[in-house]
């Protein structure tokens, strides 16, 4: 452990799973204290059993990230238990992909509400304990259909690239207000996860995706939570408003 994330405190949601628990372990691994959060409480549970091995000053929060008053009393509750935030990755998110034909006014509205909702909720209520941190950092999980559209994404696409400027919006307001909070985005490509593995296992499937990828495979949770790491350690410093793209060189086609 090289302490790269030494006295701070992490909160991550989606992390009963794939990047998220994968980045949740690789910031217990450099020295903070996580704050696991995810609807999945069983997960939870053991994300948090997993991290507990190595000390006792993680926590688990079970609640919905598409709530307002769930994420007040989140943020309340790690102010009461630690005092102070000084990361946060909104991570949580799922896929639905169906035509827009297809796709039903509550699928949209799910969809947005999980991938980009739960970021200005989170970042909203988020915000002022970061800023007492002096050195917030905040790391919103995009996507690389954040950047470029796909076919049969319409409403995963739509909150991608919400997430995408959203994130710039909050850079610039942090930087104006002077409160040392840095927010920068992930766009992460084709990744195997536990949400992706039934897919990626088709033969078909993974044909298809894997022509269009330039690495020719599917990326792992790691190589995503490694990148958030960095956004989320001081060796970012000098980084705000900006985006960083893992997807095997898709969007570089």
């Amino acid at each position: 452990m090289s302490g790269r994330l030494s006295d701070k405190v992490a909160l991550i949601t989606g992390a009963a799973s794939g990047i998220g628990l994968e980045t949740a372990r690789r910031f217990a691994q450099e020295g903070a204290t996580v704050i696991l959060a995810d609807r999945n409480a069983a997960g939870l549970t053991a994300a948090l059993s997993e991290l507990q091995a190595s000390g006792d000053r993680h926590l688990a929060m079970a609640f919905d990230v598409t709530g307002e008053s769930e994420w007040v009393a989140a943020i309340e509750q790690v102010r009461s238990r630690y005092g102070r935030l000084d990361i946060l990755v909104n991570n949580a998110g799922f896929g639905r992909f169906r035509s827009i034909a297809e796709t039903t006014l509550d699928e949209w509205r799910a969809t947005l509400a999980v991938n980009l909702d739960s970021v200005f909720l989170g970042t909203k209520h988020a915000l002022p304990l970061l800023a007492e941190s002096g050195r917030g950092a905040i790391v919103n999980m995009s996507s690389m259909r954040g950047m470029v559209a796909g076919p049969t994404s319409g409403a995963y696409t739509a909150a991608k690239a919400g997430v995408r400027y959203f994130t710039k919006v909050t850079a610039l307001e942090c930087a104006a207000a002077r409160n040392g909070v840095r927010a920068n985005s992930v766009h992460p490509g084709h990744v195997e996860t536990p949400l992706t593995a039934a897919a990626y296992a088709k033969p078909e499937v993974a044909k298809e995706f894997l022509s269009h990828t330039p690495l020719a495979r599917f990326g792992q949770p790691r190589e995503i939570a490694d990148v958030v790491l960095f956004l989320a350690s001081d060796e970012a410093s000098y980084m705000t408003g900006s985006e960083v793209v893992v997807d095997g060189g898709v969007t570089a086609q």
